[in-house]
């Protein structure tokens, strides 16, 4: 089989190496010159939880010379068509493109490489760009190992080449096969509104998210708004990492210290993360943030729910992003907590 790792950034280097590791025909796939020739040179290296160099294959789309049975898609969703475009003369009827974006991502991928080609899943653990051919895991490694992923077809059915998939995604760490990608894809977008949200609009890793009782004050917020959004279009969060996400949902803030344990003992592993959103803004590039809270916010229009939090943590990303700046923590934690005071009652 051959595989190509679609989006070299963080997270693709590792995939696409520990794949090669396991002893899989893969390419790494990628934009950035500089990354391609260092990948090619010296290996893709991982730090951090992990320390190991891999010899790896990387090729830029205009080098591509060979069909794909399987395309894991790793760039940011503001990127899915320029990315997919390339690659569609090098897929076959039966090639499968699993997208391993933030977000919810299916229907666009499904748009341009056809819906039966079309595979969904999520990654549960994170990474920091370090340079060319370097990513810093920033994730436990037992806690890769066991909740890596989630993948499943879009209509729900657990089919032979699905198995095929989770078998290469196992050598990375374990994949579980779910008939309900889409209350996965909600369960991961709580985790990027959330925490990922919040380290963007903050400029902090998650661990800084953790330590201030009003960031999190604000973080179950979001969780809480996501939870209703999902709700209103008939979708029920999936565990992920073994917990049920819909345990986060409130009924007034009085609730919330009840449910920091709950985020302690799920994102405390990920503490060293610095979200992808905020390392755009460190590099001055665009940002997710339309696609992870702004999706919220979207589908929380759509069926007439109210998710003003959402609603501020764009705003302050995308005048981050606007001014080429990286948010800082006390000034918008200011923000956040005069704008929760203005409006206590409201959310009572």
């Amino acid at each position: 089989m051959k595989i190509a790792v679609l989006g070299a950034g963080s997270l693709g280097i590792i995939v696409g190496s520990l794949i090669k590791r396991g002893g899989y025909d893969v390419d790494l796939i990628d934009v950035n010159q500089e990354n391609i020739d260092a990948l090619n040179q010296e290996g893709a290296k991982i730090t951090g939880f992990l320390d190991v160099t891999i010899p790896v294959t990387a090729k830029h789309p205009k080098d591509f010379d060979e069909k794909y049975d399987l395309v894991f898609l790793l760039t940011k969703q503001v990127f899915t068509e320029a990315s997919l475009q390339p690659i569609l003369p090098f897929l076959h009827k039966e090639s499968i493109v699993c997208t391993l974006q933030n977000g919810v991502p299916e229907e666009k991928v499904a748009s341009i490489v056809g819906r039966s080609r079309t595979m969904g899943g999520t990654v549960g653990f994170g990474a920091t760009w370090a340079g060319p051919g370097v990513s810093n895991l920033t994730t436990e490694v037992r806690t890769m190992k066991k909740y890596a992923f989630d993948i499943g077809e879009i209509d729900g059915e657990i089919t032979d080449r699905i198995g095929r998939v989770k078998e290469i995604l196992d050598t990375v760490g374990h994949c579980e096969i779910t008939p309900n990608i889409r209350g996965v894809r909600w369960s991961k977008l709580l985790m990027n509104t959330t925490f990922s949200g919040m380290s963007a609009a903050l400029g902090c890793n998650f661990g800084a998210v953790l330590k201030s009782s009003d960031a999190m004050k604000i973080l179950a917020n979001l969780a809480d708004e996501t939870i209703k959004v999902a709700h209103s279009h008939q979708v029920k969060l999936e565990l992920m990492q073994g917990k049920d996400f819909e345990f986060l949902e409130l009924e007034n803030q009085s609730e919330i210290p009840g449910k920091l344990d709950f985020y302690n003992e799920v994102w405390g592993p990920h503490a060293n993360l610095k979200a992808s959103m905020l390392q755009d803004l460190q590099k001055g590039k665009p940002t997710e943030i339309n696609y992870i809270n702004g999706h919220v916010v979207k589908k929380g229009i759509q069926a007439n729910v109210r998710t003003p939090f959402n609603q501020l943590v764009c705003q302050l990303v995308q005048e981050a992003e606007t001014e080429k700046r990286v948010p800082d923590f006390e000034e918008n934690l200011v923000k956040f907590n005069k704008f929760l005071n203005k409006n206590v009652n409201a959310f009572n």
